[in-house]
């Protein structure tokens, strides 16, 4: 049976609600119950059931692994809040504003530790495998974070050196989803490496979306406030770019907004929107967020499965790149 996004996604959810949580002490699962409790889209375990779901009919049998990926996932959003001092997270407090940072450490470990065991309890055939797989891709995702921290302190960052850090910081672990799904569905090695290299274009194509969503996307759809990103100096798509092409006139406003200590947020805001417009720097971005998901989908058109088992999945990530949040 071939089942939409929407009915995988509910499967998800409903997995995620209901997984037991028996261990002791209650204190150090309850802030691990409540990340997973906040929602979110759910896009890797869907994508992994998505990718199983195009070789075989009973993707419920890969749950584990899938809510193994979804815990890890928000183990690292649950460290990144830390890191970045967020109130915040999907409208609701973050860990450590509603416990405390220690709590928010403790618990974000042994959800690592709880995905590690979620995803090892496929069979013993693909365990290697699947094992292998997501620890390397936990590794790179640690190299991209670390990455995105060294650019906080420099104004030379080339666009080549930011998009490898996106890959590993968000393309790897969705490109990872998909080969998960496709190995444990005893997919050929060559269709594992088509929806590998599928994941890290899409994902790439994700994150230069939220890069510009952050500038022109709407505050009320979006779901935080527009142009976090210019207020913080974060070395997005946008902003190299930016720095890059700027004539020198340009070149000269942007740095003086960049190096300011003190400024009116909004004023910010708007004279360096104003900047990329006249730079063409939206532009530039929409070109490349089509470019790779372009290439993303001739990817997926060379994987050995009938057109139409891949519809859900061509559907899903034609949404994905449609979202306004």
């Amino acid at each position: 049976m071939m089942y939409t996004s929407d009915e995988l996604l509910k499967k998800v959810n409903h997995s995620l609600e209901t997984l037991p949580y028996e261990r002791q002490p209650q204190s150090l699962y309850d802030p691990i119950r409540y990340v997973l409790s906040l929602g979110g889209k759910r896009i890797r375990p869907v994508l992994m059931l998505l990718a199983y779901n195009l070789y075989k009919d009973d993707p419920e049998r890969i749950m584990m692994q899938a809510v193994g990926l979804e815990t890890y996932h928000n183990y690292t959003l649950l460290h990144d809040d830390l890191m970045d001092n967020a109130d915040l997270r999907r409208g609701h407090q973050t860990v450590h504003k509603r416990w405390d940072a220690n709590t928010a450490i403790l618990s974000g470990d042994s959800m690592l530790v709880l995905a590690y065991q979620r995803m090892a309890q496929c069979d013993q055939r693909h365990l290697p495998q699947v094992l292998g797989l997501f620890t390397e891709t936990a590794l790179e995702i640690g190299e991209g974070q670390q990455y995105d921290m060294d650019f906080e302190t420099r104004n030379d960052v080339r666009e080549e050196e930011y998009i490898e850090m996106i890959r590993l910081k968000t393309s790897v672990l969705l490109a990872c989803a998909l080969k998960t799904g496709a190995i444990l569905a005893d997919a050929s090695p060559e269709d594992a490496d088509l929806l590998y290299r599928f994941g890290e274009k899409i994902g790439l194509a994700f994150q230069l979306q939220d890069d510009l969503l952050d500038v022109y996307g709407d505050s009320k759809v979006f779901g935080k406030a527009i142009g976090g990103d210019i207020t913080s100096n974060k070395k997005t798509y946008m902003l190299i770019n930016a720095i890059n092409r700027a004539n020198a006139e340009q070149r000269s406003e942007l740095m003086r907004w960049i190096e300011a200590k003190q400024f009116d947020r909004q004023e910010k805001i708007v004279a360096v929107t104003r900047l990329y417009d006249a730079i063409g720097i939206r532009q530039l971005c929409e070109e490349k967020i089509n470019f790779y998901f372009e290439e993303g989908k001739h990817l997926l058109e060379q994987v050995h499965v009938d057109s139409a088992r891949k519809e859900q999945l061509r559907r899903y990530t034609a949404e994905m790149m449609k979202r306004q949040y």
